[in-house]
């Protein structure tokens, strides 16, 4: 199994350029939609640059984000399991670049190349460990540690060793769709963690170090 230095360091446009396969690279706007809730899931797409999300909507109209993918992840795998619709719709959060792969493509370099396999493994499980540590969050952390938790993630640490703050480019509306809160209530916890010197909010969103010492070492209350 690769560790995570060898997984981010995998080229996935290069493997598909030395091999005979189908794919386009394609340049998508901020809101722009890529793939809707019930359209055919025939491909698998690749975020190259930039940053999306996943959404659902329910029967009665209400929308719910259920995940975030940045660089170098994959997004719409449950093409490989057959040809069911696809479950969400995948919206450009930022300006992207995206690959967007045949299924016949990703389950041949499954198959031929062991070195892609190991790396599509190795994201599914991460998946996997990351959809089961968000449904605990949702369960039984307040939206303060969810938003800390989500503020975290979509900053990616646990990848960057260096001292400087992280930047993020996503807007609070959002923010609130993703932890199941009110867009007031994002704006008290991001006042409250600019106030504590957690993030950096002037035009531009920056995660501090300190951010996941919070997360860490505070105790969860109850909220009102």
């Amino acid at each position: 199994m690769q560790s995570n230095a060898e997984q981010r360091s995998f080229d996935v446009m290069g493997l598909l350029a030395q091999h005979n396969t189908r794919w386009t690279l394609s340049k998508y706007r901020k809101n722009q939609t890529v793939y809707a809730q019930g359209d055919p899931a025939d491909s698998v797409f690749y975020v190259h640059r930039g940053t999306v999300k996943l959404s659902v909507i329910s029967k009665l109209g209400k929308e719910a984000i259920v995940a975030i993918r940045g660089p170098d992840e994959f997004c719409g795998e449950g093409a490989l399991t057959g040809k069911a619709p696809r479950l969400a719709t995948m919206t450009a959060v930022s300006p992207c670049e995206i690959l967007r792969v045949e299924k016949e493509t990703i389950v041949r370099l499954l198959h031929q190349n062991e070195e892609f396999a190991d790396y599509f493994l190795t994201h599914l499980l991460t998946r996997t460990a990351r959809v089961e540590a968000d449904l605990v969050d949702q369960l039984f952390n307040s939206s303060e540690m969810r938003l800390a938790r989500a503020l975290l993630l979509l900053a990616n640490y646990g990848n960057d060793s260096g001292l400087a703050p992280l930047p993020i480019t996503i807007n609070q509306e959002t923010l609130a769709e993703m932890i199941g809160a009110t867009r007031s209530r994002v704006n008290f916890f991001m006042n409250k963690f600019r106030r504590l010197g957690l993030i950096n909010y002037n035009g531009k969103l920056e995660v501090q170090k300190g951010l996941l010492n919070f997360v860490l070492n505070e105790r969860p209350h109850l909220e009102p």
